[in-house]
Protein backbone atom coordinates (compact mmCIF):
# COMPACT_ATOMS: atom_id res chain seq x y z
CA UNK A 1 0.00 0.00 0.00
CA UNK A 2 1.18 3.66 -1.08
CA UNK A 3 1.83 5.84 1.51
CA UNK A 4 -0.23 9.70 1.52
CA UNK A 5 2.26 12.24 0.44
CA UNK A 6 1.96 13.80 3.76
CA UNK A 7 3.47 10.74 5.15
CA UNK A 8 6.10 10.40 2.83
CA UNK A 9 6.96 14.21 3.37
CA UNK A 10 10.77 14.09 4.13
CA UNK A 11 11.20 16.95 6.28
CA UNK A 12 8.88 15.54 9.11
CA UNK A 13 10.65 14.71 12.27
CA UNK A 14 9.67 12.58 15.36
CA UNK A 15 7.84 15.28 17.62
CA UNK A 16 10.58 16.10 20.45
CA UNK A 17 13.67 15.42 18.44
CA UNK A 18 16.24 17.65 19.50
CA UNK A 19 18.55 18.50 16.76
CA UNK A 20 21.05 20.10 19.70
CA UNK A 21 22.65 23.30 18.97
CA UNK A 22 21.87 23.73 15.69
CA UNK A 23 18.01 23.89 16.65
CA UNK A 24 18.21 26.80 19.19
CA UNK A 25 19.93 29.55 15.81
CA UNK A 26 16.79 27.68 13.68
CA UNK A 27 14.85 29.38 16.79
CA UNK A 28 16.91 31.97 16.96
CA UNK A 29 13.74 35.06 17.16
CA UNK A 30 12.57 32.80 20.51
CA UNK A 31 16.42 32.76 21.70
CA UNK A 32 16.16 36.49 21.20
CA UNK A 33 13.35 37.09 23.31
CA UNK A 34 14.83 35.28 26.13
CA UNK A 35 17.39 37.82 26.17
CA UNK A 36 15.43 40.64 25.48
CA UNK A 37 13.35 39.36 28.74
CA UNK A 38 16.00 38.80 30.57
CA UNK A 39 18.42 41.93 30.00
CA UNK A 40 15.06 43.97 30.70
CA UNK A 41 14.61 42.50 34.13
CA UNK A 42 17.58 43.20 35.30
CA UNK A 43 17.05 46.83 35.60
CA UNK A 44 12.91 46.54 36.37
CA UNK A 45 12.33 49.24 38.52
CA UNK A 46 15.48 51.09 38.43
CA UNK A 47 15.29 54.59 37.98
CA UNK A 48 18.85 54.96 36.52
CA UNK A 49 17.89 51.55 34.27
CA UNK A 50 20.65 50.96 31.72
CA UNK A 51 22.68 53.88 33.27
CA UNK A 52 24.04 51.37 36.23
CA UNK A 53 25.76 49.67 33.77
CA UNK A 54 27.75 52.31 32.63
CA UNK A 55 28.31 54.02 36.62
CA UNK A 56 29.59 50.45 37.86
CA UNK A 57 33.13 49.99 35.41
CA UNK A 58 33.34 54.14 36.60
CA UNK A 59 33.53 53.53 39.82
CA UNK A 60 35.66 50.48 39.71
CA UNK A 61 38.12 52.06 37.43
CA UNK A 62 38.15 54.79 40.48
CA UNK A 63 38.48 52.09 42.92
CA UNK A 64 41.29 50.36 41.24
CA UNK A 65 42.73 53.65 40.50
CA UNK A 66 42.96 54.61 44.45
CA UNK A 67 43.03 51.42 46.38
CA UNK A 68 45.32 49.05 43.90
CA UNK A 69 46.88 51.54 42.31
CA UNK A 70 47.82 54.04 44.45
CA UNK A 71 47.98 52.54 48.12
CA UNK A 72 49.32 49.29 47.10
CA UNK A 73 51.71 51.31 44.63
CA UNK A 74 50.88 49.79 41.35
CA UNK A 75 50.56 52.60 39.30
CA UNK A 76 54.70 52.94 40.05
CA UNK A 77 55.10 49.63 38.64
CA UNK A 78 52.84 48.89 35.40
CA UNK A 79 51.60 52.02 34.03
CA UNK A 80 48.08 52.67 33.34
CA UNK A 81 47.52 49.84 35.51
CA UNK A 82 44.05 50.97 36.40
CA UNK A 83 43.49 50.20 32.77
CA UNK A 84 45.68 46.91 32.71
CA UNK A 85 43.45 45.66 35.65
CA UNK A 86 39.95 46.66 34.18
CA UNK A 87 40.58 45.17 30.68
CA UNK A 88 41.66 41.75 32.14
CA UNK A 89 38.67 42.01 34.86
CA UNK A 90 35.79 42.34 32.22
CA UNK A 91 37.36 39.56 30.36
CA UNK A 92 36.81 37.53 33.50
CA UNK A 93 33.37 39.19 34.54
CA UNK A 94 32.24 38.00 31.26
CA UNK A 95 32.95 33.96 31.35
CA UNK A 96 32.11 33.82 35.52
CA UNK A 97 28.10 35.82 34.22
CA UNK A 98 27.89 33.82 31.59
CA UNK A 99 29.22 30.26 32.89
CA UNK A 100 27.37 31.04 36.23
CA UNK A 101 24.46 31.77 34.87
CA UNK A 102 24.61 29.05 32.22
CA UNK A 103 25.06 26.48 34.76
CA UNK A 104 21.60 27.84 36.97
CA UNK A 105 20.30 28.15 34.13
CA UNK A 106 17.79 25.21 33.69
CA UNK A 107 16.89 24.79 37.21
CA UNK A 108 16.08 28.24 37.28
CA UNK A 109 13.63 27.23 34.12
CA UNK A 110 12.37 24.22 35.31
CA UNK A 111 8.45 25.23 35.27
CA UNK A 112 9.09 26.27 31.24
CA UNK A 113 10.85 23.23 30.72
CA UNK A 114 8.68 20.46 32.00
CA UNK A 115 5.37 22.22 30.58
CA UNK A 116 7.08 22.91 26.72
CA UNK A 117 9.05 21.53 24.59
CA UNK A 118 11.82 23.73 23.19
CA UNK A 119 15.23 23.36 22.85
CA UNK A 120 16.89 22.98 26.30
CA UNK A 121 20.32 23.90 25.04
CA UNK A 122 18.67 27.98 24.24
CA UNK A 123 18.73 28.03 28.08
CA UNK A 124 22.69 28.21 28.25
CA UNK A 125 22.94 29.90 25.23
CA UNK A 126 21.20 32.57 26.26
CA UNK A 127 22.66 33.02 29.84
CA UNK A 128 26.09 33.81 27.57
CA UNK A 129 24.39 36.44 25.25
CA UNK A 130 22.98 37.93 28.24
CA UNK A 131 26.53 38.52 30.10
CA UNK A 132 27.50 39.49 26.74
CA UNK A 133 24.95 42.28 26.40
CA UNK A 134 25.78 43.44 30.19
CA UNK A 135 29.61 42.94 28.93
CA UNK A 136 29.25 45.58 26.32
CA UNK A 137 28.69 49.02 28.65
CA UNK A 138 31.70 47.81 30.70
CA UNK A 139 33.41 47.88 27.35
CA UNK A 140 32.36 51.07 26.27
CA UNK A 141 33.50 52.30 29.19
CA UNK A 142 37.02 51.14 29.22
CA UNK A 143 37.41 52.62 25.78
CA UNK A 144 36.15 55.74 25.83
CA UNK A 145 38.67 55.54 29.48
CA UNK A 146 41.65 54.08 27.04
CA UNK A 147 41.05 56.83 24.40
CA UNK A 148 41.74 59.87 26.95
CA UNK A 149 45.05 58.03 27.34
CA UNK A 150 45.83 57.97 23.57
CA UNK A 151 44.32 54.84 22.65
CA UNK A 152 44.89 54.11 18.78
CA UNK A 153 44.43 51.02 17.92
CA UNK A 154 44.88 49.05 14.67
CA UNK A 155 42.93 46.07 13.20
CA UNK A 156 45.83 43.84 14.68
CA UNK A 157 44.15 45.06 17.85
CA UNK A 158 40.64 45.17 17.48
CA UNK A 159 40.48 41.58 15.71
CA UNK A 160 42.56 40.46 18.49
CA UNK A 161 39.61 41.63 21.12
CA UNK A 162 37.12 39.90 19.25
CA UNK A 163 39.05 37.08 19.23
CA UNK A 164 39.16 37.19 23.04
CA UNK A 165 35.65 37.70 23.30
CA UNK A 166 34.95 34.71 20.85
CA UNK A 167 37.35 32.42 22.66
CA UNK A 168 35.46 33.51 26.10
CA UNK A 169 31.84 32.61 24.65
CA UNK A 170 32.83 29.66 22.89
CA UNK A 171 34.26 28.40 26.54
CA UNK A 172 31.65 29.69 28.66
CA UNK A 173 28.72 28.17 26.57
CA UNK A 174 30.15 24.77 26.62
CA UNK A 175 30.88 24.48 30.46
CA UNK A 176 27.27 26.09 30.40
CA UNK A 177 25.72 23.26 28.92
CA UNK A 178 28.10 20.69 30.64
CA UNK A 179 27.54 21.54 34.33
CA UNK A 180 24.09 22.79 33.39
CA UNK A 181 23.30 19.75 32.34
CA UNK A 182 24.90 17.90 35.46
CA UNK A 183 23.48 20.51 37.71
CA UNK A 184 20.05 19.42 37.13
CA UNK A 185 20.88 16.05 38.81
CA UNK A 186 23.75 17.05 41.11
CA UNK A 187 23.45 20.10 42.84
CA UNK A 188 26.98 20.19 43.90
CA UNK A 189 27.97 21.53 40.27
CA UNK A 190 26.83 24.93 40.84
CA UNK A 191 28.65 24.90 44.29
CA UNK A 192 32.15 23.34 42.35
CA UNK A 193 31.16 26.36 39.66
CA UNK A 194 31.06 28.87 42.20
CA UNK A 195 35.06 27.82 43.42
CA UNK A 196 36.01 27.68 39.50
CA UNK A 197 34.38 31.52 39.10
CA UNK A 198 36.37 32.55 42.26
CA UNK A 199 39.04 30.52 41.04
CA UNK A 200 39.50 32.35 37.61
CA UNK A 201 40.37 35.69 38.91
CA UNK A 202 44.24 34.90 40.21
CA UNK A 203 44.63 31.78 37.38
CA UNK A 204 44.92 34.41 35.16
CA UNK A 205 47.30 37.64 34.52
CA UNK A 206 44.16 40.06 35.60
CA UNK A 207 45.39 41.14 39.14
CA UNK A 208 49.15 40.91 37.98
CA UNK A 209 51.32 40.49 35.21
CA UNK A 210 52.13 37.17 33.32
CA UNK A 211 56.02 37.94 34.25
CA UNK A 212 55.72 37.27 37.56
CA UNK A 213 54.25 33.44 37.37
CA UNK A 214 57.31 33.29 34.35
CA UNK A 215 59.53 34.29 37.66
CA UNK A 216 58.19 32.10 39.91
CA UNK A 217 57.50 28.57 38.64
CA UNK A 218 58.98 25.95 36.21
CA UNK A 219 58.88 26.23 32.18
CA UNK A 220 56.26 23.44 32.84
CA UNK A 221 54.35 25.05 34.92
CA UNK A 222 54.45 27.81 32.72
CA UNK A 223 53.29 26.30 29.78
CA UNK A 224 49.98 24.86 31.50
CA UNK A 225 49.58 28.85 33.23
CA UNK A 226 49.21 29.59 29.44
CA UNK A 227 47.18 26.33 28.22
CA UNK A 228 44.16 28.01 30.60
CA UNK A 229 42.21 29.47 27.62
CA UNK A 230 40.78 32.39 29.96
CA UNK A 231 45.33 33.29 29.90
CA UNK A 232 45.46 34.10 26.12
CA UNK A 233 41.96 35.54 26.00
CA UNK A 234 43.10 38.25 28.67
CA UNK A 235 46.40 38.77 27.12
CA UNK A 236 44.23 39.11 23.92
CA UNK A 237 42.07 41.64 25.35
CA UNK A 238 45.33 43.63 27.34
CA UNK A 239 47.00 43.55 23.44
CA UNK A 240 44.11 45.06 21.98
CA UNK A 241 42.94 47.93 24.46
CA UNK A 242 46.38 48.48 27.13
CA UNK A 243 49.26 47.80 24.31
CA UNK A 244 47.86 50.42 22.27
CA UNK A 245 48.87 53.04 25.01
CA UNK A 246 52.22 51.55 24.38
CA UNK A 247 53.32 51.59 28.33
CA UNK A 248 56.67 51.26 29.27
CA UNK A 249 57.71 47.77 30.07
CA UNK A 250 54.83 46.02 28.47
CA UNK A 251 55.85 42.53 26.69
CA UNK A 252 53.30 40.02 25.34
CA UNK A 253 52.53 36.46 26.32
CA UNK A 254 55.08 34.37 24.63
CA UNK A 255 53.74 32.46 22.39
CA UNK A 256 50.19 34.49 22.18
CA UNK A 257 49.23 33.75 18.80
CA UNK A 258 50.07 30.00 19.10
CA UNK A 259 48.39 29.95 22.60
CA UNK A 260 45.49 31.79 21.82
CA UNK A 261 44.77 29.66 18.48
CA UNK A 262 44.71 26.68 21.14
CA UNK A 263 42.20 28.25 23.48
CA UNK A 264 39.87 28.64 20.65
CA UNK A 265 40.83 24.71 19.67
CA UNK A 266 40.28 24.24 23.31
CA UNK A 267 36.89 26.12 23.99
CA UNK A 268 35.25 24.67 20.75
CA UNK A 269 36.14 21.26 22.47
CA UNK A 270 34.04 21.74 25.04
CA UNK A 271 31.00 23.04 23.29
CA UNK A 272 31.50 19.60 21.93
CA UNK A 273 31.88 18.02 24.52
CA UNK A 274 29.13 19.84 26.47
CA UNK A 275 26.86 18.96 23.86
CA UNK A 276 27.46 15.45 24.11
CA UNK A 277 27.01 15.55 27.94
CA UNK A 278 23.85 17.87 27.52
CA UNK A 279 22.51 15.56 24.64
CA UNK A 280 22.84 12.02 26.98
CA UNK A 281 21.26 13.77 30.41
CA UNK A 282 18.51 15.45 28.57
CA UNK A 283 15.96 12.69 28.68
CA UNK A 284 15.94 12.93 32.54
CA UNK A 285 15.59 16.97 32.89
CA UNK A 286 12.03 16.58 32.92
CA UNK A 287 12.05 14.00 35.81
CA UNK A 288 14.99 15.71 38.01
CA UNK A 289 13.33 18.90 38.09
Amino acid sequence: MTLPPAVQHPQMEEPGRAGGLLDVFRRRYLLSLIVRKEVQIRYRGSVLGWLWSYVKPLVQFVVFYLAIGVFLGMNDRVEYFPIYLLAGNTVVTFFNEAFSNGTRSLVDNSALIKKIYLPREMFPVSSMLIAAVNTLPQIAVLIVISLFFGWLPSLAHIAAVLLALAIVAMLATGLGLLFGAINVTFRDAQSFVEIITMCAVWASPVMYQWEMVAQKVPEWLFVLYRLNPLTPAIELFHYGIWYPLDPAGGQLLPGLWTFAGIAAAVSFGFMVIGQIVFRRLEGRFAQDL
